[in-house]
């Protein structure tokens, strides 16, 4: 009962940099596992001068020896799926012997990304900033108890089950009267065969029962459990209604790959030095000026995926303190600290003012007009940080503001990223 499963998450709205540091601890484990979510993942990857993002495989795929299992709370497209998979082929990377599946993830079909982008625009501007890739349709059909799974591909009826799920979605759309939808279903409709197409290719893959599999082995070693998007989107803990729908938190770890919660080892927390956000939803820090442009400038904040502009603002603690209890965070990793090498001041909320109030709680209403963040300010460390790889070289500025951090938040930094390479880190504590 020795073995762990230690968990890489983030801790904001996404887009912290996980892929980056599950690349980099991954060569320290003999497997790694997703537990949630789905291709609306871009987690990007550099080194040996090139770039690489994954989606829904795993980000150890790139460390030699390493088995990497898409676990039972996933949702997966096979048609994605299977060009990520030529993507890491023309790596010399064969998917298929790296990567396990297990067989009660939930399928998206091509009329679940129809029923995503339908939804989204009956809500008008109530929308909610979906990535369209039909994650949402495809959990709601998993709670609503009619999804179709990775084991039935293994079944006879699952032609006849997918025809069936497939005419509900699309009288679902019908029945919006959306003007203009009538081509997005021919479209939908005429995907099928490549849906099918590239479920033969999912049957090359080895299917698993995951509870056996991660307990089978953690009686031989640790696994490392990556997460997707933030925990500011988990469904049940986050900025509700603008979330994702999976547990992005470490419950969702328990969940997703059936692995009791005694077993989880190392949380390791990532939260960049200031804050993203990309799509709708609250976000108290966010910057409409100059300075939140130029954070997205230097920081190249455009999604991995989508390459939408990600919307920017300072560090906010309070959310930050909220994402590490919830979490129950053993290890913070800081992300992209030598962005702010060149600002003269830097910010960080330290509490809201919600009616006149200060508070360091964070609440249940979150919306811009009922908070005015509270800041501390430090002076900038206007130091080129890129090329560090030792603490004794930082700059004292960027060590007071590394020490608030820790002492608010009462978790030790333990690695700091100051730059995209895999090899640009400071190791303060050996996880």
């Amino acid at each position: 009962m020795g073995s762990k499963v230690d968990v890489v998450l983030g801790l904001q709205w996404g887009d912290e940099g996980k892929g980056k540091i599950v690349d980099v601890l991954a060569g320290r484990y003999k497997t790694v596992a997703r537990f949630q979510g789905g291709p609306n993942a871009g987690h990007s990857l550099h080194f040996d001068g090139q770039s690489f993002v994954v989606r829904s495989i795993p980000s150890g795929i790139f460390r030699e020896g390493t088995v990497n299992l898409i676990g039972s709370g996933v949702v997966l497209d096979p048609i994605s799926f299977a060009a990520e998979c030529d993507n890491v082929r023309n790596l010399g990377i064969e998917p298929e012997s790296k990567i396990v599946i297990s067989r009660k993830i939930h399928l998206i079909l091509p009329t679940h990304r129809l029923l995503d982008a339908a939804r989204e625009t009956a809500a008008g501007k109530a929308k909610i900033g979906s990535t369209l890739k039909g994650i949402g349709p495809a959990y709601s059909d998993k709670t609503g108890r009619k999804g179709l799974r990775v084991g039935d591909i293994e079944s006879q009826g699952f032609a006849e089950k997918f025809k069936a799920l497939k005419a509900a979605h699309i009288a679902e759309v019908k029945r919006m009267n959306l003007e203009g939808f009538d081509e997005v279903i021919a479209k939908a409709e005429a995907e099928e065969k490549t849906f099918f197409e590239c479920i033969e290719k999912l049957r090359k893959f080895s299917f698993v029962d995951c509870e056996f599999f991660v307990n089978d082995t953690l009686q031989k070693h640790d696994i490392l459990a990556e997460g997707a998007q933030g925990s500011m989107l988990d469904v049940d803990h986050g900025s509700y209604p603008f979330v994702t729908s999976s547990n992005t938190t470490c419950g969702g770890v328990c969940t997703g790959l059936g692995v009791a919660p005694g077993r989880i080892g190392k949380v390791y927390g990532i939260f960049k030095a200031y804050c993203t956000r990309v799509g709708s939803g609250p976000f108290p820090t966010e910057l409409f000026d100059a300075t939140g442009e130029r954070i997205r400038q230097i920081g190249h904040e455009f999604g991995a995926v989508t390459g939408r502009p990600r919307r920017c603002g300072w560090l906010d603690l309070v959310a930050l303190r909220y994402a590490v209890i919830v979490n129950g965070v053993t290890d913070l990793i800081m992300m992209k600290s030598d962005c702010l090498d060149s600002f003269p001041t830097i910010k960080a909320c330290v509490a809201y003012n919600i009616g006149g109030k200060e508070t360091d709680r964070f609440p249940f209403d979150i919306s811009p007009e009922a908070i005015t963040p509270v800041y501390h300010e430090f002076p900038g460390w206007q130091k080129d940080l890129s090329g560090i790889r030792s603490e004794d070289e930082l700059p004292k500025a960027f060590k007071d503001y590394i020490a608030f951090i820790e002492d608010y938040l009462g978790v030790r930094v333990s690695i700091l990223s100051v730059g995209p390479d895999r090899d640009a880190n400071i190791e303060r504590h050996t996880p």
